[in-house]
């Protein structure tokens, strides 16, 4: 038997219940992974409250790292006792467990390089950040982004991954404690938001330019400031929504704002090949390993504690990485 969070209708973190579950046996095309560690993303949150519909009952999480113990008909390129890791969206749903069957498609191998904790605590954010850093925008040395919450998981990596590029940071936070974290991480300049005009000051840090991206996983509250953040033809990145959707706009706001453009990436897009999954992984795996890349897990949670770790996120109290220990 394992143990599984599971929820049997939207709704708020107590939604989420520890159950005992048979984990069976792999069919085709299927793996069983033992997990070691399990990562918590705010994504998670949107399957809990309906954001995101599925049916339920259902499991939740989408990312994990472990151990394969056993093998369905028909998987070749993996063994029992290969480290893995994996992410996704709704073929990985369920991750919030000590012990599954999976598809055998999503897994990533682990780099020997790379702790199981480290890979819950990266693999989506990592390849994430990978997707922004390498597919969106093709970034020159010299040029200026704005990255809200820059003090979270993905920040953190995207922030260090821009300095490697030799682009301008700018971090928008929502304290001094925060603001110190982003500023140790990559960002050359801190916004807090609670206390500071950030359009205004992106146009003071900027000699009145504004920036070339924003990435902005913030959404409704932050929308028209990342709007008037961007420098002419600048490009909004919104890869998140955790103030709430974005507000409905006539797309004529581009145009008055600069002729502006505006996309909202999915991770699911861009590791759906798995060739380029394959070097999107190896390459964040490759600058994790060689420590160019810190990842930081700042909060552990038992499997028990997932409706103080829901709380806990949607209230902003974490930093950096949170994982699950099984």
């Amino acid at each position: 038997m394992a143990k599984a969070v599971r929820f049997y209708s939207p709704g708020g973190p107590e939604v989420l219940k520890l159950e005992q579950l048979d984990v069976g046996d792999p069919g085709p095309g299927q793996v069983r992974v033992r997990h070691v560690a399990v990562g918590l993303n705010y994504a998670d949150t949107y399957f809990r409250n309906g954001t995101y519909p599925v049916p339920t009952p259902n499991g939740i999480g989408v990312e994990a790292s472990g151990v394969v113990t056993a093998l369905g008909e028909g998987v070749t390129g993996l063994a029992p006792g290969d480290r893995v890791t994996y992410t996704g969206f709704l073929n990985t749903l369920g991750a919030y467990c000590s012990e599954r069957v999976i598809a055998a498609a999503p897994l990533i191998k682990l780099p020997d390089t790379i702790a199981f904790e480290t890979a819950a605590a990266m693999t989506m954010r990592g390849l994430t950040s990978a997707y922004l850093m390498r597919r969106i925008y093709d970034f020159k040395p010299g040029q200026t982004i704005l990255l809200h919450a820059a003090a979270g998981g993905v920040g953190l990596i995207v922030a260090q991954w821009a300095r490697l590029l030799g682009l301008n940071v700018i971090g928008t936070v929502g304290s001094a404690a925060k603001a110190e974290i982003a500023r140790a991480h990559g960002c050359a300049h801190s916004i807090d938001y609670s206390r500071e005009d950030v359009a205004g000051r992106v146009r003071e840090l900027t000699n009145g330019e504004g920036v070339h991206v924003v990435f902005d996983s913030v959404g409704k509250d932050t929308f028209m400031g990342s709007v008037d953040s961007l420098r002419r033809r600048g490009l909004l990145v919104c890869v998140g929504t955790a103030s709430g959707p974005v507000p409905p706009f006539d797309p004529i706001l581009l145009a008055q704002k600069g002729s502006l453009f505006v996309t909202r990436p999915a991770l699911a897009d861009y590791i759906a090949d798995p060739q380029e999954k394959a070097a999107l992984a190896a390459e964040v795996f490759g600058l994790v390993g060689e420590g160019k890349i810190r990842i930081e897990i700042n909060q552990r949670y038992a499997l028990e504690e997932a409706v103080q770790a829901h709380r806990d996120l949607e209230a902003r109290k974490t930093t950096g990485s949170s994982i699950f220990l099984i």
